[in-house]
């Protein structure tokens, strides 16, 4: 797979992602992301994560109906694609984290666009780099990830995370999440400071009807 990333550059290690996800989540700032699909290479820099845990984080998969089809990824073991499908036409990828038979995982917000930009702008209609991968969403669609690498292991197959050199002058500064009806006031969203492909969903509570909901939860 040709990536012509720094020559310092080396694959997260497996024990990485054996942590709690509050850990993991800020130190994947900075990071790269790839993703080899037919051997069409994609990704980017982690700009924005968010740290999501078991029962006891209301804004969880985990929170209210234990171990179900949908979720027993997120219960281990860690350094696996957790990919789920929401509100009818988005997948989103998270990074399972922690201890084997403890759900958490951490959820890849945004990315800065930096390899195979032809192929993410004709898979995302043309976007301009800025819409690109700024949400999770926009990212797994410009990636091409989708449900079938849910549960695949990282740096395996697929998907790829590297650590790189950082500047130094650079932040990480943490806030609350987005786009939850519950949990949302944890600060467990993680993101790069005055990077200009972050997110740009407010933190705070989001009112959804029941058929939003429902959705959501299949």
């Amino acid at each position: 797979m040709e990536k012509n990333l720094p020559e310092d550059a080396r694959l997260i290690p497996p024990e990485f992602f054996d942590r709690d996800p509050r850990l993991v989540a800020p130190e994947l700032i900075g990071c790269v992301l790839l993703s080899d699909k037919g051997g069409v290479v994609t990704g980017g820099r982690i700009v924005e994560t968010e740290a999501y845990l078991g029962a006891d984080d209301a804004g969880s998969h985990a929170a209210t109906r234990g171990v179900t089809r949908r979720n027993a990824v997120m219960y281990g073991p860690s350094g696996r694609a957790y990919v789920y499908f929401t509100y009818g036409n988005h997948h989103l990828l998270n990074f399972v984290c922690g201890p084997e038979g403890t759900a958490g995982a951490v959820l890849v917000r945004a990315l800065e666009p930096l390899w195979g930009l032809a192929a993410m702008k004709e898979r995302r209609g043309g976007r301009l780099p800025g819409e690109l991968t700024n949400g999770p969403g926009k990212l797994t669609a410009a990636l091409g990830i989708d449900l079938s690498d849910n549960a695949c292991p990282i740096n395996e197959k697929g998907i790829f995370v590297y650590d790189v050199p950082r500047a130094d002058a650079e932040r990480v500064v943490a806030s609350g999440r987005i786009g939850l009806s519950e949990g949302h006031e944890h600060e467990y969203r993680y993101y790069l400071e005055g990077n200009p492909f972050v997110s740009r969903g407010p933190t705070g509570p989001v009112r959804r009807s029941k058929h939003a909901r429902d959705r959501s939860e299949s």
